[in-house]
């Protein structure tokens, strides 16, 4: 098959499946659900940082890595520039779906097509696009189509450095470049390289030739992602607990332990990559066991990928389909084999009509799946952007936050924020009412709140006794009322203007800082306060007005402990360690008895990756005043920096540490 017709093949095919995801979308009426709605913001946050949308502007490599705290940014990043290129409503900000399918279909196209020839690549090609989790995901704004093609390419890149007679530093260089890139999409692509890179460090330790080479590759991956990850450590690590091990003891997910725990994923194939090309590749590939025919090096490379990525997947203790996205175009790839592998044992004349056969029913399948997404409630029109619209008025730009108690696919926090920003809007959505204790600040300080009638969606029960208190208190009056399609209605609450006007955070703000001197027992008065706070002003503008007011008292008393602590808490709100350290530094010559500002110190220090610093500082503070939480700390970011030598006083000084915090923690009232 000649190169031409190669190229404009896989372009029909990539044409016809965007053609028929265009279609879909202007007759799929859904909103964009939780996830679909917070990768929306995301993309639009980048956006804005960039300078290519309204509402925003370029302020710096800092400010721009703000925007992605727990998920990397690139997606984001391609993303936000097809939303000003596009246009910013679902349905336009889904053409970087399609985009990234095609760089998908690309590396799938040519992987196959150097494993088997035209016909493989491209009969691979069409499956990724019937396989009804690929259409799913072309048209559901998440992640996982962007991770495909990032996977992809990593690992046929990797595969060609590490192939026999392969290595070269050009080609080390772009598999690294596209190993920093997948891992920049999002962090579960390390299931998926993480054992092909343990393979491929291995063979290349063991060869003089690629030594160098591996080292090289290694440092630029690293300068790559060092600059998200560092500047994001602390959220990331938080955030994937609470995906993985949070979310897995929360739903039930069987672990690695059990037998359902390995046959979770599998059992699910038929569903996400279609039964028909399962059943036909696996009958192709005992047909090529049958024979024992013995594949090649880039054939044992292939199914090292998809054996690593089951494993890892299946051990990762949470449990969802989306997890096993990655792999589908790895089994295309193997499914497309046996597909010519049984087609070349059928007679000729039988091949070409089985062949389309098995597209159409495969076909049918995919369109059966999307089909059902139009029977729920979802599928009919939702009142959201009359709702947005209204609480904007006549200045959508102004910055306002509305508490939003219902959490529903149609209609949630996110997809509020979302709708509320778009053309440079100015109105968030954020979400109280999971905690008896979210009562008393949404009466005293919320603006704005939508409540519903019937079902609230994936709330607490508090959430009803958080919305009767709403309406009954007196505070808010009830502004309009929308129905829901599915039964129901949304209430817009708004506070009276004869209602006790609420205390600025900011004035609330330096006592609560100045409370961290206290140690632990301060802690949480202070982020309970400001986990709050944040949902009542989703811009948090209380921030720049703290530190206008801090900087000016220090301008009067350069000593101002209460400034002071109000600068270095708020650095750490914003995610400034090194910031941080210098107030906290400028607190310790105040307080060289209190063991406090050192401890935060080293804590800020640690979280910026100054971890030999950290430890030098919790030592020095711990020698004039004896600590053993500062003792902990020294031992914690010593052994973090390397130095190995403090393990086994680590394994002491850690757990004590621990136990005076709790202690503290538990018994406020005691003091330091």
């Amino acid at each position: 098959m000649a190169a031409r017709v190669f190229w404009l093949l896989l372009a029909l095919l990539w044409g016809l499946s965007t053609l028929w995801d265009r279609l879909w979308l202007s007759w799929d009426q859904r909103l964009p659900s939780w996830d679909q709605a917070d990768y929306l913001n995301s993309a639009m946050d980048h956006g804005r940082a960039l300078g290519l949308l309204p509402g925003g502007g370029w302020e710096g490599w800092q400010a721009l890595l703000d925007h992605s705290p727990k998920i990397p940014p690139l997606a984001s990043l391609v993303n936000g520039t097809v939303l000003a290129m596009a246009g910013d409503h679902p349905d336009q900000a889904a053409w970087s779906l399609s985009l990234w399918f095609a760089v998908l279909l690309v590396g799938v196209a040519l992987w196959g097509r150097q494993l088997g020839g035209p016909a493989l690549g491209l009969l691979a090609a069409l499956l990724c696009v019937l396989a009804p989790g690929l259409a799913e995901w072309r048209v559901d704004y998440v992640l996982e189509i962007p991770l495909c093609a990032g996977c992809v390419w990593a690992l046929w890149l990797l595969g060609r450095w590490l192939r026999p007679g392969g290595a070269s530093w050009s080609a080390a260089f772009v598999a690294a470049l596209a190993i920093a890139a997948a891992l920049l999409i999002k962090q579960s692509a390390l299931l998926l390289l993480l054992g092909p890179a343990l393979w491929a460090a291995w063979v290349g330790c063991r060869e003089r030739s690629r030594r160098l080479q591996l080292l090289a590759a290694l440092a630029f991956v690293l300068a790559l992602v060092a600059p998200w990850l560092g500047h994001n450590l602390i959220t990331v690590i938080g955030g994937t607990n609470r995906a993985t091990l949070e979310s897995a003891a929360r739903e039930g997910d069987p672990t690695a332990l059990t037998l359902a725990g390995w046959l979770w994923y599998p059992s699910r194939l038929p569903q996400l990559i279609g039964t028909v090309p399962l059943v036909v590749g696996l009958a192709g590939g005992l047909l090529a066991l049958w024979k024992r025919s013995r594949p090649r090096w880039d054939w044992c490379w292939l199914w090292g990928v998809v054996l690593s990525g089951w494993l890892f997947t299946t051990l990762s203790p949470n449990k969802d389909l989306r997890y096993l996205g990655p792999l589908l175009p790895f089994l295309a790839l193997l499914l497309a084999r046996g597909w010519l592998l049984l087609c070349q044992a059928l007679q000729p004349a039988l091949r070409w009509p089985l062949l389309g056969l098995g597209v159409v029913l495969t076909a049918g399948f995919s369109l059966q799946a999307r089909q059902q997404a139009l029977l729920g409630p979802a599928a009919f029109p939702q009142p959201l952007e009359d709702i947005v619209t209204f609480i904007q008025g006549d200045d959508p730009g102004r910055r306002r936050t509305v508490i939003v108690v219902p959490s529903r696919p149609q209609l949630n926090q996110h997809s509020v924020s979302y709708f509320g920003r778009r053309d440079g809007g100015g109105l968030v959505g954020r979400q109280l009412g999971s905690s008896r204790n979210d009562i008393a600040p949404a009466l005293e300080q919320a603006e704005l709140v939508v409540l519903a009638t019937g079902a609230q969606g994936s709330v607490r029960r508090s959430a009803a006794k958080f919305s009767d208190a709403i309406r009954s208190s007196g505070v808010f009056a009830l502004r309009q009322e929308w129905p829901r399609p599915e039964g129901g209605t949304y209430e817009l609450w708004e506070r009276r203007g004869s209602a006790v006007k609420p205390v600025p955070f900011d004035q609330r703000f330096p006592a609560l800082a100045a409370g961290l001197g206290a140690g632990p027992a301060g802690l949480d008065p202070v982020f309970s306060a400001v986990a709050t706070e944040h949902q009542l002003d989703g811009h948090r503008l209380y921030q720049q007005r703290v530190r206008q007011q801090a900087l000016a008292r220090l301008q009067s008393d350069p000593d101002d402990q209460e400034a002071l602590w109000s600068l270095g808490l708020l650095a750490v709100l914003q995610n400034r360690p090194l910031q941080a350290d210098q107030w906290f530094a400028r607190l310790q010559q105040l307080e060289p008895n209190s063991p406090w500002p050192a401890a935060y110190r080293a804590v800020v220090l640690t979280a910026a990756g100054r971890l030999w610093s950290a430890a030098a500082v919790a030592n020095s503070a711990n020698q004039r005043t004896p600590s053993a939480v500062l003792v902990g700390l020294a031992d914690l970011s010593g052994v973090m920096g390397a130095q190995l030598w403090r393990l086994p006083s680590a394994l002491k000084s850690i757990p004590a540490a621990v136990a005076v915090v709790e202690q503290q923690l538990s018994q406020p009232e005691s003091g330091r």
